[in-house]
């Protein structure tokens, strides 16, 4: 572990052995697994925001750029089925949707039997970058993941997805406490 290489313990594992001494009845095994979780994320991200800004593109324009290309030829998609994949509300879509086109990235469609519908689709130039990029992203994560062999990865995918099932289990739980109090 890199926070182990001089034998010194590393900040997660200083504040578990200050809570050990401080509060040794309480159980910090959370604490372990979900720091842990927080600085890996924190350290993830800004490795990402900065490989994808060299493109002069932002995280949010190019979630809408990695979205329009999974879907495949045309590669175009409304506002709407891109903020129902999770990239924030339709007005927030819109407002990445204006950045990219303004960039050339994306153009903006009608549909031919329903003038209501607006498509956004991938340009040429829209296309040739976000397979770029997204292969460059790709070498990155598997830098950040050099350390970890490809079992590993297995089951760590494995964990992760069950503790994402954890939280949202907890979240239903609170959110009916809360309903119920």
């Amino acid at each position: 572990m890199a926070g182990r290489r001089n034998g010194h313990k590393d900040a997660v594992e200083a504040v578990v052995a200050d809570w050990a001494r401080e509060r040794p009845e309480l159980d910090t095994s959370p604490l372990e697994v979900l720091a842990r979780l927080h600085r890996s994320f924190l350290r993830y991200n800004a490795q990402l925001t900065s490989s994808i800004e060299r493109h002069g593109l932002s995280v949010a324009g190019f979630d809408v750029l990695t979205a329009l290309r999974r879907a495949g030829a045309p590669y175009r998609l409304t506002a709407g089925q891109l903020a129902d994949q999770g990239l924030v509300s339709s007005a927030g879509v819109t407002l990445r949707i204006d950045r990219l086109e303004k960039d050339g990235l994306i153009v903006r469609e009608r549909d031919a039997d329903d003038r209501r519908v607006v498509y956004s689709r991938l340009t040429d130039d829209g296309l040739a970058t976000v397979d770029r990029v997204f292969a460059e992203h790709l070498d990155n994560e598997r830098r950040m993941l050099a350390e970890v062999t490809p079992a590993e990865r297995r089951q760590l995918a494995r964990l992760l997805r069950k503790l994402e099932s954890s939280i949202l289990a907890a979240d239903d739980a609170f959110d009916e406490a809360e309903e119920s109090a």
